[in-house]
């Protein structure tokens, strides 16, 4: 059995098992608490995800470790995906300031954060996991397969990218999205 869980500062929804409520529920809060003073509405989406495909898990990691440290983890391994470290980056902060604020040493932070990013296949660059405004500069978004040769699908003819768009392998129409910039 599982219900949907519904964020605070967005309309954020996440199904998870009945069992892992009150976990999520707590680090969820901790996470929200980080993103209202250090980041921004688009990371604690983002950073409420991972904590949703964290409880859905079998078994869940959730259940094992203190609220805090998969708090931390959560929110690093987010940042570590968008750059969140890197000063030219609005927000931005360093780790040693998320690992302060949760209260744990960076060695733990770290780990665990690794752990989340191994079990979620997180990645420099992972689409499913980059911010939504950040995801028209994400070269990896636009790398498709077509006939067995990688493309980058913003070079391809308007069909194309309908198409992909159409099966859901890309976020947006590039081409349409630069028309309507323009």
């Amino acid at each position: 059995m599982a219900f949907y869980c519904h964020g605070d500062a967005m309309n954020t929804t996440e199904k998870i098992p009945k069992a892992l409520t009150e976990k999520f529920s707590t680090i969820a809060a901790l996470t929200d608490a980080f993103c209202a003073q250090h980041l921004d509405a688009q990371y604690r989406q983002l950073i409420v995800h991972v904590l949703g495909a964290l409880a859905r898990k079998r078994p869940s990691p959730l259940l094992r470790g203190k609220e805090n440290v998969w708090a931390a983890a959560a929110v690093h391994a987010v940042g570590r995906v968008n750059f969140l470290d890197d000063p030219a980056q609005t927000p931005h902060c360093k780790p040693k300031l998320i690992y302060a604020f949760f209260g744990i040493a960076e060695s733990t932070g770290q780990n665990k954060s690794k752990e989340v990013r191994d079990l979620l296949g997180m990645g420099p660059f992972s689409p499913k996991w980059t911010l939504p405004s950040r995801l028209a500069d994400n070269p990896m978004v636009w790398m498709l397969q077509v006939n067995g040769i990688t493309i980058d699908i913003r070079h391809a003819p308007m069909e194309l990218q309908r198409l992909a768009f159409d099966k859901g392998l890309i976020p947006f129409i590039p081409a349409e999205r630069i028309e309507i910039a323009s």
